[in-house]
């Protein structure tokens, strides 16, 4: 089969790979039909993230048709037309018994290498790196889907692919850093990148009742997504002090919670501050630039939330600590536990409350996954997201 492979540093290709086959009782095998790129999969690109190996196949967001399933396998059927979810859980750990399936404490066969990094193990992730299992990805012609008994979701005909493959993760990515801000009628959040899960939990804020929700970022055109898409304010960093802006707009106090979508390859308008961190991140004495995460904190009114759904993968520098802690606010973060959302917001885009597919730019044929990197990673052409059909 086909499958995109990462080829080493800002390097993927498409390239020939044996099938995927049924390893397990619990397996599934599926005939994707579409893929995305996703942000987090840029760290990934730049090799940011360790132990990957030449030839590693990417992608986490994938839906398609089963062929085949395990024996153990009884609620899906070949033929099912399903989306899945990219933490792997197996449903019964202490962990996914409480609905923290992006800490599954069974789906990482390499969790030594975690546990030394992290202190203990997150789940195995589809496509990302041997630190989180050695999973082959998505963005592929098939996959071999382990737990497929509790991860995959059946998809209805009037559900589009479209709609459908951003269930696998960057819409229940928004909605939980936007669940997380615990948001109360009245209140103000503010979100830091309007990249698709920055949009997303935008999109989520005023599902979940904020009165007015402010997104700040360097591109005009994601900028007026979010003004045309969520009826959002938008601050551009490059134009405006972040900290002073969101003082004026909120009589000094700043906004109720604040979520970071953006993670550990930040940008700042600061040309210092975006040096010193670059510089120290290439030689890798620092793994992230967390420019968001520390604006989050220091814009967030005191008592409030900072919520980070932000792709993270080390250490970062320069954390204001004496603000977080002397300020008393609340930080809540972790990857998705996406199989907590799948259902509840497929029946969100059944009941037209929102259609997430406003995030995508560029369709293209898998064959194209390349040119589909190197057009998100430079933000060519008003690229958001882009989708790749099989």
């Amino acid at each position: 089969m086909k499958a995109t492979a990462w080829m080493g540093t800002d390097s993927v290709k498409v390239i020939d790979v044996p099938d995927p086959k049924i390893m397990n009782a619990r397996d599934a095998i599926v005939r994707i039909s579409t893929t995305a790129i996703c942000g987090s999969d840029l760290h990934l690109y730049h090799g940011y993230i360790p132990a990957m190996r030449k030839g590693d196949i990417l992608g986490h967001e994938f839906m398609g048709e089963v062929v085949e399933v395990g024996p153990q396998v009884r609620n899906l059927a070949p033929g099912d037309r399903v989306v899945v979810p990219f933490p792997i859980a197996c449903g019964h750990c202490s962990s996914c018994q409480r609905g923290l399936y992006s800490v599954c404490e069974n789906s990482n066969p390499n969790a030594g290498i975690a546990e030394k990094i992290m202190g203990h193990s997150p789940a195995g992730i589809f496509g990302y790196s041997h630190l989180l299992g050695g999973y082959a990805g998505g963005q592929a012609e098939y996959a071999r889907v382990p737990f497929a008994d509790v991860g995959p979701v059946k998809v209805p005909d009037e559900i589009s692919d479209d709609q459908a493959v951003m269930l696998a993760d960057v819409f229940p990515t928004g909605y939980m850093g936007a669940e997380m801000c615990d948001i109360k009628p009245g209140q103000v959040i503010a979100v830091w990148g309007a990249g698709p899960v920055g949009l997303l939990a935008a999109a989520s804020a005023r599902l979940l009742g904020a009165e007015r929700v402010i997104v700040i970022d360097r591109f005009p055109y994601r900028l007026r997504l979010a003004e045309e898409h969520i009826d959002a304010e938008t601050i551009n960093y490059e134009e405006a002090d972040v900290l002073d802006t969101l003082n004026e707009m909120t009589a000094g106090r700043g906004p109720d919670a604040c979520i970071d979508a953006v993670g550990l390859e930040g940008h700042h308008g600061n040309a210092a501050m975006y040096a010193y961190d670059r510089a120290k991140q290439a030689a890798r004495v620092e793994t992230e630039r967390p420019f968001a995460l520390r604006q989050a904190i220091l814009a967030c009114r005191s008592g409030g939330v900072v919520s980070v759904v932000g792709a993270y993968g080390g250490f970062v520098d320069k954390f204001p600590m004496g603000a977080f802690m002397n300020r008393s606010l609340i930080m809540r973060t972790g990857q998705c536990h996406v199989q907590r959302y799948t259902r509840p917001l497929l029946e969100r885009i059944q009941r037209g409350e929102i259609d997430p597919s406003f995030i995508v730019s560029h369709r293209m044929p898998l064959r194209d996954a390349s040119k589909g990197y190197k057009i998100f990673q430079k933000k060519q052409d008003d690229c958001t997201k882009v989708l790749l059909k099989v």
